[in-house]
């Protein structure tokens, strides 16, 4: 790949015909869709190679070794990840799900994510982040599983190190950074050896940033130099709420307060994205500590199956982030630089149509749960009141099946 150089030069972004610039468009209204000075960004909206400055600079090294065949696997995790977001809408809206949290223009930022993760490193997801669990090998079907009511959690932690689904807003920090102290215990922090040094990174959206448990991760990973990386998908409401609503100072300001860097970058270019996350899991792993990472980017869709948006956001907001749709972005970026052609998305496209028929197969063929499944596992060792309600629960099931005969 061509590293962006100073003689590059951004195209301003056309939305509904008014030209955006420094925050705010001709007509004087504000751009949502701005990050601000200290927003990295590599590709701009048309696929075209951003400018060189001091903002982008310092994560040049870590793009100097990937390749175009990376990125074109990140084009194509991009392009999946979006089918696997539509076939979970869709199963939900015909009873097939209780629940589905979409993703939709949320693509780069996961993507990116999951490809800067090393193996060794353990993940701790909110509940959107379907795009990194597909990064760390978990089947679509593994995820619909749970949203089907069928699974306690859908995978194996430990098989993937990518922890379940956390729904309860903001606790996924609590328990990543408790694990990233174990990592510093275990002697796996700093000592020089990629295949040994491992990092910690925990996702969540802007309205978890407002819950006491994200703050407090964020002391505890500050004082005891946690190898920690704080992935904040900044994706402008949550649920109802907007940014104004939520805080003054940006997401990756508030790390100064404390004590560790916070960096905002495009969270809808996947190279801007990977680039920092990649340089602050590095940083992470060698022992220099943790690193808040926001990704500005937009929640396309709504904020689950069970909100309806248009009832608080403005569809000219929508339409404004459409212009920079994270996959049409780098499909431009490839095409303009020869890195793929025709038949390379034309594949990519019809291997996106084939997956999803069988994720939906399987959906749909996935077997009920016994009913006193949701018994095992609740404790290492099940005590006798616990044995005594399993037991009482499968003498009410039997009962019908007595009725029946």
């Amino acid at each position: 790949m061509t590293i962006p150089d100073a003689s590059r030069t951004n195209h301003a972004a056309h939305l509904d015909g008014v030209t955006h610039v420094a925050g705010h468009a001709l007509d004087g209204k504000p751009d949502i869709t701005d990050g601000g000075p200290d927003m990295v960004q590599l590709i701009a909206p048309d696929g075209t190679r951003s400018p060189m400055t001091s903002v982008n600079e310092p994560y040049m090294e870590a793009l100097k070794a990937i390749t175009a065949e990376e990125v074109r696997a990140m084009y194509r995790d991009m392009v999946l990840v979006r089918r696997f977001d539509i076939e979970g809408y869709s199963l939900q809206r015909q009873g097939e799900l209780g629940l589905w949290p979409q993703l939709l223009g949320q693509e780069a930022a996961q993507v990116a994510a999951g490809h800067a993760l090393r193996e060794q490193d353990y993940g701790f997801p909110g509940y959107r982040e379907h795009g990194v669990a597909f990064c760390r090998g978990i089947q679509p079907s593994q995820v619909f599983a749970l949203y089907r009511g069928v699974t306690h959690g859908g995978h194996d932690p430990r098989k993937h190190n990518f922890n379940t689904s956390t729904i309860v807003i903001g606790n996924q920090m609590l328990n990543a950074v408790g694990y990233a102290m174990g990592l510093r215990l275990d002697g796996v922090v700093g000592t020089g050896d990629v295949n040994v040094d491992a990092a910690v990174m925990a996702f969540t959206g802007d309205g978890g940033t407002s819950q006491g448990d994200f703050n407090e991760a964020m002391v505890y990973a500050a004082v005891n130099h946690s190898p920690m990386v704080f992935f904040i998908q900044n994706n402008g409401w949550a649920i109802s709420e907007p940014n104004t609503r939520q805080f003054i100072i940006p997401p990756y300001k508030r790390a100064d307060g404390f004590g560790f860097p916070g960096v905002r970058t495009d969270g809808n270019d996947v190279l801007a994205t990977y680039a920092v996350t990649r340089r602050s899991l590095d940083n992470a792993r060698s022992g220099l500590g943790p690193t808040l990472v926001e990704a500005f980017t937009y929640r396309m869709g709504a904020h689950t199956t069970s909100d309806d948006p248009s009832r608080y956001r403005d569809s000219a907001h929508v339409e404004a982030w459409k212009a920079k749709d994270p996959i049409a972005r780098l499909r431009s970026l490839l095409e303009l630089e020869n890195h793929a052609d025709a038949a390379f998305f034309d594949d990519v496209d019809a291997e996106a149509k084939e997956l999803a028929a069988e994720w939906r197969r399987s959906c749909l063929e996935m077997p009920d749960p016994e009913m006193t499944a949701m018994f095992d596992h609740a404790y290492t060792v099940m005590d006798d009141q616990l044995t005594a309600q399993r037991d009482e629960f499968a003498a009410y099931l039997a009962s019908f099946e007595d009725d029946a005969a």
